[in-house]
């Protein structure tokens, strides 16, 4: 049993893509977590496949390395700004971050907010300028931006004097100074974590307390809830009490008490016990039978674990402990059946009563995620913290063989005490170069964005921060990236709530909408593709009110993708079947979601994804609009 002063508990904090999960990877050879002669992944803590693919961390992750006798518990988070509601809950079980801030970009809108949830929980930093050895990387500038937004942020005097380190994760070595010439390893780094991030201040004399912050599902366990004990010891199966609390706004409430301005109350206590125990040891559980003060546990037993549930001995008096906050939804859509003419043929074609269960396996662990009724038997609404947070989950259920429909995202908006319209506001952040300024400044004013500051680093790139509405960014990643031949950088964090800032214009593009059912003909696309862009190649199965292509105008426009060449006797049907096609539009997820306007769906299955009106007939679709036009819609 490692001794309390030697247990070490932090988390890495970062923006995106800054390299979090590089570093582990480092420090897990550092601290020779495998065999020499082991066959190690990259990125090992990414073991979820979506993860590895899009190079994301998706979910907070727990290992635990062993270093001179100091057993140090490390929480992989992730950094991007839809998966945020992970990092709010794991930084209460640590008592130190290291936040690691990339050598050429510096601190960016996913750096500000979990430095900020890190700070207001009272944690010191350890600072890692990252990748130092990228041709324009500059640490000085890096370092001045750094401890700016530690002021602007608001830390103490304590936690503005962070200890700093520079290196490259990728490559695993840190240093204290990079003019010093030396050893070049991981040392520097295992030494400034022991040194500075304090051990956990915990009474292992004390009666048992902990509160869960992380849930994890088993089929054979059920849901099991980890946390930090925070005092005392319990071995396994020993009696416990279970207390669930809540925040309200009922200032004075019985049994509430007053935490960050706000109230909260017990709403119910209950007997337990648990069946199992684990602590990570490496990447892996290891099942015990005693915990103790300082470790990071996983408990599994009383059912219906919940995020902020306090777990204490039977005889502590008052053993309620404030709730954790848990970010709130920002956008929502609907799970449609797949009612198309092709369900069934590239996947399960799932029944409502399907998809509601799925959903609600992933609310279990997912707990930014809201799964509500509409009234309607063929349609539930999914609430999340972004485009992204929602893209992920559908992508989970394509990729178990389930074919489903979903709308375009649209924000969730609340009213105020005097009955304005607020809407959730992001900060967005753009880097990109001097020649595409004028065309990002003019995109963005039209979606309501407003410019708040403007940086120039000397060398041809310009920094651009607006405030604008999360509905403006649906949509416009794609079109950035194309409006800066992919040299622009863009990212966004959520900033709040504020008035809402008025009608944006929708997609300026219309659709081709097939009238026909049938495989797409080259004789048909070669015709098509001059008024817009396909996204049909031929022999693809198309089906009436399916959209096969963007049309060049604000308009929607019927066409038949089927259309063959007639036969005679000089010509053969098959004799320019590719002659002159350009390559269709790929659609993936996220672009297709982005896209559709709000009549349209999205068609997801294990093998394609199409997009389709939402009323496939032209003659019904013709009669929903005469009635919303008449309703004054």
């Amino acid at each position: 049993m490692t001794p309390v002063e030697k247990i070490r508990n932090l988390a890495i904090i970062a923006h995106i893509d800054h390299g979090k999960t590089t570093l582990i990877d480092s420090i897990f050879r550092a601290a020779h977590v495998f065999r020499s002669n082991a066959r190690v992944e990259e990125r090992v803590m990414d073991s979820h496949e979506l993860e590895r693919e899009r190079g994301i961390t998706i979910r907070a992750k727990h290992c635990t390395v062993e270093w001179n006798g100091y057993q140090i518990n490390i929480v992989d988070t992730p950094g991007h700004a839809d998966f945020s509601g992970e990092v709010e809950r794991v930084l209460s079980m640590v008592d130190g971050v290291l936040l690691l801030v990339d050598a050429v970009e510096g601190p960016m809108p996913q750096t500000r907010y979990v430095l900020m949830r890190a700070l207001r929980l009272g944690l010191r930093a350890v600072v890692i300028v990252n990748k130092v050895d990228r041709p324009r990387a500059d640490t000085l500038r890096t370092l001045n931006k750094t401890f700016d937004l530690f002021v602007e942020l608001g830390a103490n005097d304590a936690q503005a004097d962070f200890p700093v380190l520079y290196g490259s994760g990728l490559e695993g070595w840190f240093v204290r100074d990079p003019a010093l010439q030396g050893t070049r390893g991981m040392a520097a780094l295992f030494e400034t974590i022991a040194a500075c991030v304090p051990p956990p201040r915990v009474e292992r004399d004390a009666p048992f307390l902990m509160q869960v912050s992380t849930l994890a599902w088993s089929d054979y366990f059920g849901r099991i809830g980890c946390g930090r004990v925070l005092q005392g010891v319990h071995r396994l199966g020993e009696p416990l009490v279970r207390t669930m609390t809540r925040w309200t706004r009922a200032a004075g409430a019985a049994a509430g008490r007053l935490h960050a301005d706000r109230a909260w109350e017990v709403v119910g206590t209950e007997e337990a016990s648990s069946a199992h125990l684990w602590v990570t040891r490496g990447l892996d559980r290891k099942e015990v039978g005693e915990v103790r003060a300082g470790d990071i546990v996983w408990l599994a037993g009383p059912e219906g674990i919940g995020i902020g549930d306090t777990f204490s001995a039977p005889f502590i008096e008052s053993p309620a402990l404030p709730p954790l906050d848990i970010g709130e939804p920002t956008v929502s859509m609907f799970f449609l059946v797949n009612s198309g003419p092709l369900s069934g043929r590239e996947g399960c074609a799932v029944t409502m009563r399907q998809i509601r269960e799925r959903l609600d396996r992933e609310s279990r662990v997912n707990v930014s995620l809201r799964v509500e009724e509409t009234g309607r038997a063929d349609r539930v609404k999914v609430s999340g913290r972004g485009e992204l947070h929602l893209a992920v989950l559908i992508e989970e259920m394509r990729r178990e063989g389930m074919e489903l429909c979903v709308t375009r995202p649209e924000v969730i908006t609340s009213v105020d005490a005097e009955g304005n319209t607020l809407e959730p506001m992001e900060h967005l952040v753009i880097d990109v170069p001097e020649e595409f300024q004028g065309v990002v400044l003019e995109k963005v004013s039209r979606r309501r964005g407003e410019m708040t500051a403007m940086q120039e680093n000397g060398r041809g790139v310009i920094r651009l921060d607006f405030s604008i509405p999360t509905r403006g960014l649906i949509g416009y990643r794609g079109e950035f990236l194309t409006d800066t031949r992919g040299l622009g950088i863009i990212s966004s964090r959520f900033s709040g709530y504020g008035r809402w800032r008025g009608e944006i214009a929708s997609r300026n593009r219309g659709s081709m909408i097939s009238m026909d059912t049938g495989p797409a003909t080259s004789y048909a696309l070669k015709n098509l593709q001059v008024r817009g862009t396909l996204f049909v190649a031929p022999m693809d199965p198309v089906y009436a009110g399916m959209i096969v292509g963007e049309y060049s105008r604000p308009e929607d426009m019927p066409c038949n993708p089927t259309k063959k060449k007639h036969l005679s006797n000089c010509r053969s049907a098959t004799k320019e079947l590719f002659e002159g096609l350009k390559v269709p539009r790929t659609l993936t997820l996220e672009g297709a979601i982005e896209w559709i306007a709000p009549d349209e769906l999205v068609e997801v299955t294990p093998k394609s994804i199409r997009v389709r009106k939402a009323i496939l007939g032209a003659e019904d679709r013709k009669k929903a609009y005469r009635r919303v036009a008449a309703a004054g819609g």
